[in-house]
């Protein structure tokens, strides 16, 4: 039995993952030995559970063996691996999923002693520690696979008005990762960023736009104002403006910043159902 990976049963799941989930969080995979899937995910899990070095513990439970299990947690397809934390499910997922998504999932749960150093150093730096940004870019060198040390990173580079740096980082992600919504969110407000930091003020461009209302490039440079003062609304609504005059514009950029702000708000609410439709109203 490997040290962080251990086989469950009835019997033992009280102590095996209930108690042991006040301690660090446990992933409990459901499998099953005639499952082609099961088989493919057990050695990503299983490496990971290593890896982490107690991060978090593996427990792994044979359906065709301890059926009152699977029925406890209603199991009705493998495999399915559940995440316990404090005595509760707190997540889960059906199927082999890529490794990365996994690290994905067991970084909202599982406090590295790296994410330890890395919070240390935040703190210095919020303080004016001049060689805490060091600091942190060997502590995220130090563990390559915890992307949450890259997506703190990239805050301060933005703090610290260093966008490009902070895209590249972005875009060095995994495919899967880079593609979730926080992270498509913060891509977008880098653009927006980087925009206004290059653009005039407010007043001149509201100047520009009264002057001409079919000035787009005004509207896009103001929409980025807003964006950094966090007034999505009236940066939506300079985007749908460019919608209206010139859907060419930056080759459709009054849309496309439109979904870059819904990514930014996470993709629901109220103020992103009423644009997608103010957005439809213009397209269709």
């Amino acid at each position: 039995m490997a040290m962080h990976s251990f086989d469950t049963t009835f019997e033992t799941f009280a102590d095996d993952v209930l108690d042991a989930s006040n301690e660090v969080p446990v992933l409990v995979d459901f499998w099953a030995s005639w499952c082609g899937p099961c088989k493919q995910l057990m050695p990503v899990l299983t490496k990971l559970a290593d890896e982490y070095q107690g991060g978090f513990k593996l427990a792994k439970v044979n359906i065709d063996e301890q059926q009152q299990l699977a029925q406890q947690f209603r199991v009705r397809s493998v495999p399915t691996v559940k995440v316990v934390k404090n005595g509760q499910v707190v997540d889960e997922f059906l199927g082999a999923q890529p490794e990365s998504q996994i690290r994905a999932l067991l970084d909202k749960y599982v406090v590295r002693e790296s994410d330890k150093l890395m919070a240390a150093a935040l703190e210095r730096y919020n303080n004016g520690d001049a060689g805490a940004r060091q600091d942190m870019i060997a502590i995220v060198n130090s563990d390559p696979h915890n992307n949450n040390l890259r997506l703190l990173y990239v805050d301060v580079l933005m703090r610290e008005k260093e966008y490009d740096d902070a895209r590249t980082i972005l875009q060095s992600l995994p495919p899967d990762i880079r593609q979730q919504p926080e992270i498509a969110g913060l891509l977008g407000r880098l653009e927006f960023l980087n925009t206004a930091s290059d653009g005039p003020d407010e007043a001149s461009l509201r100047a520009r736009i009264e002057a001409d209302p079919a000035d787009c490039e005004a509207r896009y440079q103001l929409s980025s104002f807003y964006i950094t003062q966090a007034r999505y609304q009236d940066a939506m609504d300079q985007l749908l403006e460019i919608m209206k005059h010139d859907r060419k514009y930056g080759d459709d950029a009054g849309r496309k910043g439109i979904l870059k702000v819904f990514d930014m708000l996470g993709g629901r609410g109220e103020l992103v159902s009423r644009y997608r439709q103010k957005m439809a109203a213009l397209l269709y």
